[in-house]
């Protein structure tokens, strides 16, 4: 199978987690997507959705599904979204985006974060892929210094501006050994809006999109 349909296996085996009446939290990206579009076959059986960003946001309307203020919502019964890596304790890196923020902010809503992925995202340690982390523009360069001294090399996304107007670096060269150490040493740093180091809002669940078909990963 390719790793897009790969992502629409998993996108459509998240609709067993959708509690019928309910609203949903919406991750971003293209396995999101999917998900997205076969939510709208039940977009009569749910009472709306909660978005990570505004791409999400007009898929699910052009859907016909309604979205919600976050800031309307108190709770939510599951928050579906994708990673860049996971690892085996459901500890993930996210971000590829650039939602990352908006991403805690739905998943700390929920009581449940369901991952939807391919096989291709699971790893043994966290890292191989570029730690995003949005920064407020007049300190990037000072953020990068400090992840230099942790071994790392952060290089600003060019051209990209987040939904909530400040910048992305990417950072190379990092072994997230401790990514639940590191998050909340990173989110201290002046100028870190969000470090996409998902460990205090790990997945509860994972579905890995694999050529043997859906396997589900509970942690």
């Amino acid at each position: 199978m390719t790793q897009d349909e790969l992502k629409a296996l998993v996108g459509q085996a998240a609709l067993d987690y959708v509690v019928p009446g309910s609203i949903v939290g919406v991750g971003t990206g293209s396995t999101v997507n999917c998900f997205i579009d076969a939510l709208a076959g039940m977009k009569d059986r749910i009472a709306g959705a909660v978005s990570s960003s505004e791409k999400s946001s007009e898929r699910l309307r052009a859907h016909g599904i309604r979205v919600l203020d976050s800031n309307t919502v108190e709770r939510l019964p599951v928050y579906i979204d994708g990673a860049d890596e996971i690892d085996h304790r459901g500890n993930m890196v996210k971000g590829g985006g650039a939602a990352l923020t908006r991403e805690k902010i739905v998943a700390d809503l929920a009581e449940r974060f369901i991952c939807i992925a391919d096989e291709s995202k699971l790893v043994d340690t966290l890292g191989k892929f570029p730690l995003p982390v949005e920064v407020i523009p007049m300190a990037a360069t000072q953020i990068a210094r400090r992840f230099k001294k942790h071994g790392g090399d952060a290089v600003l996304r060019a051209g990209v501006v987040t939904d909530n107007g400040c910048h992305i670096l990417d950072v190379r060269g990092l072994s997230i050994t401790d990514p639940a150490g590191m998050e909340a040493e990173v989110s201290q740093w002046p100028g870190v809006v969000t470090v996409g180091i998902f460990a205090r809002h790990k997945a509860s669940v994972c579905l890995l999109g694999t050529a043997q078909g859906v396997k589900t990963l509970t942690f």
